[in-house]
Protein backbone atom coordinates (compact mmCIF):
# COMPACT_ATOMS: atom_id res chain seq x y z
CA UNK A 1 0.00 0.00 0.00
CA UNK A 2 2.85 2.40 0.91
CA UNK A 3 4.64 1.86 -2.17
CA UNK A 4 1.24 2.37 -4.52
CA UNK A 5 1.00 5.94 -2.65
CA UNK A 6 4.45 6.78 -3.35
CA UNK A 7 4.12 5.78 -7.25
CA UNK A 8 1.30 7.78 -7.07
CA UNK A 9 2.92 10.99 -5.67
CA UNK A 10 5.88 10.46 -7.64
CA UNK A 11 7.07 12.17 -10.95
CA UNK A 12 10.17 12.45 -12.60
CA UNK A 13 12.56 14.95 -12.76
CA UNK A 14 12.31 17.64 -15.24
CA UNK A 15 13.34 21.28 -16.40
CA UNK A 16 11.45 23.69 -17.22
CA UNK A 17 13.20 25.66 -20.06
CA UNK A 18 11.91 28.70 -21.05
CA UNK A 19 12.86 30.69 -24.48
CA UNK A 20 12.45 34.37 -25.54
CA UNK A 21 9.12 34.92 -27.56
CA UNK A 22 11.05 36.32 -30.58
CA UNK A 23 8.24 35.98 -32.92
CA UNK A 24 6.18 38.16 -30.75
CA UNK A 25 3.26 35.62 -29.95
CA UNK A 26 0.58 37.35 -28.12
CA UNK A 27 -2.35 34.93 -28.84
CA UNK A 28 -3.98 32.33 -26.81
CA UNK A 29 -2.00 28.65 -25.82
CA UNK A 30 -4.21 26.21 -25.20
CA UNK A 31 -3.19 22.55 -23.80
CA UNK A 32 -6.61 20.97 -23.77
CA UNK A 33 -7.21 17.43 -22.19
CA UNK A 34 -4.30 16.94 -20.13
CA UNK A 35 -4.97 13.69 -18.10
CA UNK A 36 -3.79 13.98 -14.61
CA UNK A 37 -4.43 11.75 -11.12
CA UNK A 38 -3.85 13.20 -7.88
CA UNK A 39 -4.66 12.22 -4.29
CA UNK A 40 -7.22 14.24 -2.12
CA UNK A 41 -5.17 15.10 1.26
CA UNK A 42 -9.06 15.28 3.07
CA UNK A 43 -10.00 11.71 2.44
CA UNK A 44 -6.36 9.88 0.91
CA UNK A 45 -8.78 8.59 -2.09
CA UNK A 46 -7.29 10.08 -5.88
CA UNK A 47 -9.09 11.88 -8.13
CA UNK A 48 -8.63 12.08 -11.66
CA UNK A 49 -9.70 14.29 -14.64
CA UNK A 50 -8.58 16.66 -17.12
CA UNK A 51 -6.97 20.02 -17.33
CA UNK A 52 -7.01 22.66 -20.13
CA UNK A 53 -4.84 25.20 -19.61
CA UNK A 54 -4.22 28.42 -21.38
CA UNK A 55 -0.83 31.05 -21.75
CA UNK A 56 -1.10 34.38 -23.26
CA UNK A 57 2.68 34.34 -23.72
CA UNK A 58 4.86 37.55 -22.36
CA UNK A 59 9.00 38.17 -23.17
CA UNK A 60 9.18 34.12 -22.87
CA UNK A 61 7.32 31.11 -24.35
CA UNK A 62 7.91 27.15 -23.17
CA UNK A 63 7.73 24.30 -25.23
CA UNK A 64 3.67 22.61 -25.67
CA UNK A 65 4.83 19.81 -23.19
CA UNK A 66 5.70 21.89 -20.08
CA UNK A 67 2.29 22.42 -20.30
CA UNK A 68 1.62 19.24 -19.41
CA UNK A 69 4.37 18.42 -17.40
CA UNK A 70 3.80 21.14 -14.90
CA UNK A 71 0.44 19.33 -14.46
CA UNK A 72 1.52 16.14 -14.14
CA UNK A 73 4.13 17.51 -11.38
CA UNK A 74 1.66 19.01 -9.01
CA UNK A 75 -0.66 16.39 -9.57
CA UNK A 76 1.88 14.11 -7.63
CA UNK A 77 1.23 16.05 -4.54
CA UNK A 78 -1.40 15.45 -2.31
CA UNK A 79 -3.81 18.24 -2.31
CA UNK A 80 -7.42 19.12 -3.12
CA UNK A 81 -8.36 20.35 -6.44
CA UNK A 82 -8.76 24.10 -5.76
CA UNK A 83 -5.47 24.17 -4.82
CA UNK A 84 -4.16 22.03 -7.60
CA UNK A 85 -5.26 24.64 -10.25
CA UNK A 86 -4.06 27.84 -8.48
CA UNK A 87 -0.89 26.13 -7.63
CA UNK A 88 -0.48 25.11 -11.75
CA UNK A 89 -1.42 29.14 -12.46
CA UNK A 90 1.13 30.67 -9.89
CA UNK A 91 3.89 28.11 -11.40
CA UNK A 92 3.29 28.83 -15.09
CA UNK A 93 2.45 32.91 -13.84
CA UNK A 94 5.80 33.07 -11.81
CA UNK A 95 8.10 31.25 -14.68
CA UNK A 96 6.62 32.46 -18.01
CA UNK A 97 6.29 36.14 -16.78
CA UNK A 98 3.34 35.79 -19.31
CA UNK A 99 0.04 37.87 -20.13
CA UNK A 100 -2.30 35.37 -18.42
CA UNK A 101 -2.53 32.43 -17.67
CA UNK A 102 -5.82 30.20 -16.95
CA UNK A 103 -6.33 26.70 -16.01
CA UNK A 104 -10.03 24.53 -16.08
CA UNK A 105 -9.58 21.32 -13.70
CA UNK A 106 -12.52 19.06 -14.44
CA UNK A 107 -12.08 15.68 -12.42
CA UNK A 108 -14.06 13.01 -10.46
CA UNK A 109 -13.30 12.49 -6.79
CA UNK A 110 -13.24 9.06 -5.66
CA UNK A 111 -14.39 10.34 -1.99
CA UNK A 112 -17.44 11.40 -3.73
CA UNK A 113 -18.80 9.27 -5.76
CA UNK A 114 -17.37 5.83 -3.95
CA UNK A 115 -18.26 6.74 -0.48
CA UNK A 116 -20.52 9.33 1.54
CA UNK A 117 -23.04 10.74 -0.66
CA UNK A 118 -21.98 8.53 -3.87
CA UNK A 119 -22.84 10.68 -6.54
CA UNK A 120 -21.95 8.34 -9.35
CA UNK A 121 -21.30 10.22 -12.70
CA UNK A 122 -20.51 13.86 -11.02
CA UNK A 123 -17.56 15.95 -11.37
CA UNK A 124 -15.84 18.53 -9.93
CA UNK A 125 -14.93 21.70 -12.09
CA UNK A 126 -12.42 24.37 -10.98
CA UNK A 127 -11.16 27.27 -12.70
CA UNK A 128 -7.72 29.40 -11.87
CA UNK A 129 -6.87 32.48 -14.03
CA UNK A 130 -4.57 35.22 -13.83
CA UNK A 131 -3.39 38.28 -15.98
CA UNK A 132 -5.71 39.18 -18.63
CA UNK A 133 -7.65 35.84 -18.56
CA UNK A 134 -8.88 36.69 -14.91
CA UNK A 135 -9.09 40.89 -16.04
CA UNK A 136 -10.44 41.32 -19.44
CA UNK A 137 -13.65 39.73 -20.46
CA UNK A 138 -13.33 38.94 -23.74
CA UNK A 139 -9.68 37.20 -23.15
CA UNK A 140 -11.17 35.26 -20.28
CA UNK A 141 -14.90 34.16 -22.38
CA UNK A 142 -12.57 33.04 -25.26
CA UNK A 143 -9.92 31.19 -22.80
CA UNK A 144 -13.17 29.35 -21.19
CA UNK A 145 -15.28 28.67 -24.68
CA UNK A 146 -11.80 27.09 -26.02
CA UNK A 147 -11.17 25.46 -22.84
CA UNK A 148 -14.29 23.67 -22.24
CA UNK A 149 -16.58 23.99 -25.85
CA UNK A 150 -18.88 20.69 -25.21
CA UNK A 151 -21.91 21.61 -23.85
CA UNK A 152 -22.86 20.19 -20.68
CA UNK A 153 -24.92 16.30 -20.51
CA UNK A 154 -28.32 16.88 -19.38
CA UNK A 155 -29.41 15.54 -16.27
Amino acid sequence: MVAGLAELLSCPAWEFTTFPNREGQHELVLARDVPFTSLCAHHLLPFSGTAHVGVIPGQRIAGLSKLARTVETFAARMQVQEELGQQIATFLEERLECRGVGVVLTAEHLCMTRRGVRALGSDTVTIACRGALRDDPAARAEFLQLAVPQVRRAA
